[in-house]
């Protein structure tokens, strides 16, 4: 099959090639032998997550403590609870009952008109 790569450097693929190897969005490039040889890459999304946490050095305590942040509890874990991991944390307050929020103002009633 032929392909025509553009002046902008963008070559399209023939649909046949690309439904071959299956769907992909990206492709790992390289020059071998005088050649140009793409092969499909699957992004892993939870992977790439993993590899960022690593890379910014976060533990999982750090993680509850900004999920904590986002829902507004304090971030402060006292001493028993960080000998706990963050998914045992997590289940304790899921068992804990939500507190009761106050009903809202009833609007008044409207006479007749």
């Amino acid at each position: 099959m032929l392909a025509k790569i553009t002046s902008k450097n963008q070559l399209t693929l023939p649909k046949a090639v690309t439904q071959a190897v299956g769907a992909a969005e990206y492709f790992e490039v390289e020059a071998r032998g005088g050649q140009i040889v793409l092969t499909p890459v699957r992004i892993q999304r939870g992977d790439a997550v993993r590899a960022k946490l690593a890379e910014l050095n976060l533990t999982e305590a750090d993680v509850a403590d900004a999920v904590a942040w986002a829902r507004g509890a304090p971030a402060a874990v006292s001493p028993r609870q960080a000998a706990k991991s963050a998914p045992e944390r997590a289940a304790e307050r899921a068992r804990k009952p939500a507190p009761r929020k106050a009903a809202a103002p009833k609007p008044p009633r409207r006479r007749g008109a």
